[in-house]
């Protein structure tokens, strides 16, 4: 097979891919037809099933399809038009070619997290951040794997280190710079920030949202696991454990963005900062990643609300 990362328009296409979702739509004029989401592990494929016709087996969502169509381009996208479908068999696939993952390495990013970890003066932050990453085993396994998000960004396994060590690095340069920010109280919550996602997205091959992550949400989730975790360390200070939740409550910054509170404290807008430019950079990463390299301008951006355009420099 062809990984979705090498396709170009006008290319045809015979090959297994995991159908990450499957909707049954109808054209203007009543005509019903799929609309599919494929995936593998350099990215994913908008696809297209125009004609219902008996080379099209049954199959549904999470099924892995072996498919025959061509690729075009809509809307400055790749698009993948599908002639026909079956249900892969046995054999015919291997796993390990459909989930994305990072391309750095997961140890020596957690190694250079560590190093963070242990620049942290403050003794009751201390002994919270390594309570998580570096004495609970099951939630370093967990952390290691798991995606930072469905779709947006980061989605992929390895992307809530690659997203947590990229928005630690902007905070200790924030703190490197502006001298009223406890730099102990921007990293911790910087690391602890999207802890919830482990709670809130299911592991892959779904990735898709938990009942939990529906109906809480990762910022409530992560706040309230680090509430209970700082109640069992002796002498926790009371102004310092509600410092902490509130910057992880506030990280998104508005109200309409998600965050039950607005930042009051400068970490909390430090962090607010540093996530949305760590998430949107990557976003742009991802975004000229999925675009035909032979295309400067990308077309309209709903994420941006801007019509994006490749620069002279940019490298792919």
């Amino acid at each position: 097979m062809r990984f979705i990362n090498e396709l170009h328009d006008g290319d045809m296409v015979t090959g297994t891919y995991l159908c990450k979702k499957k909707e049954t739509l109808k054209t203007k004029a009543g005509k019903s037809y799929y609309s599919l989401i494929l995936q593998d592990k350099t990215g994913i494929l908008d696809a297209k099933v125009w004609e219902l016709s008996n080379g099209i087996d049954h199959f549904e969502s999470m099924d892995y399809i072996h498919i025959e169509g061509q690729i075009t381009s809509f809307q400055n996208a790749l698009q993948l038009n599908v002639k026909r479908i079956r249900k892969s068999q046995e054999g015919e696939y291997n796993e390990s070619d459909f989930f994305p993952v990072s391309n750095k390495n997961v140890e020596e990013m957690y190694g250079e997290l560590l190093k963070y970890i242990n620049n942290i003066k403050e003794p009751h932050l201390r002994k919270l951040v390594s309570s998580f990453f570096v004495e609970d085993k099951d939630f370093i396994i967990r952390f290691k794997k798991h995606s930072a998000a469905k779709s947006v960004h980061h989605g992929f396994i390895g992307g809530l280190l690659e997203h947590t060590l990229g928005v630690v690095k902007f905070a200790n340069y924030i703190a490197d710079n502006y001298h009223i920010i406890n730099r102990d109280l921007l990293i911790s919550s910087a690391l602890f920030h999207d802890i919830g996602k482990m709670d809130e997205l299911s592991t892959f091959p779904e990735n898709d949202y938990t009942d939990d992550g529906q109906l809480l949400g990762h910022i409530f989730i992560g706040a309230e696991q680090v509430g209970l975790r700082i109640r069992e360390i002796p002498g926790f200070p009371v102004k310092l454990a509600s410092e902490i939740r509130h910057c992880i409550l506030a990280h998104h910054g508005e109200l309409e963005y998600g965050s039950p509170k607005k930042p009051a404290l400068v970490e909390a807008m430090a962090l607010n900062i540093a996530d949305n430019a760590d998430a949107k950079l990557q976003s742009m990463i991802e975004l000229f990643q999925s675009a035909d390299d032979r295309t400067d301008w990308l077309g309209y951006n709903r994420l941006f609300e801007s019509n994006i355009r490749r620069s002279s420099s940019y490298n792919s």
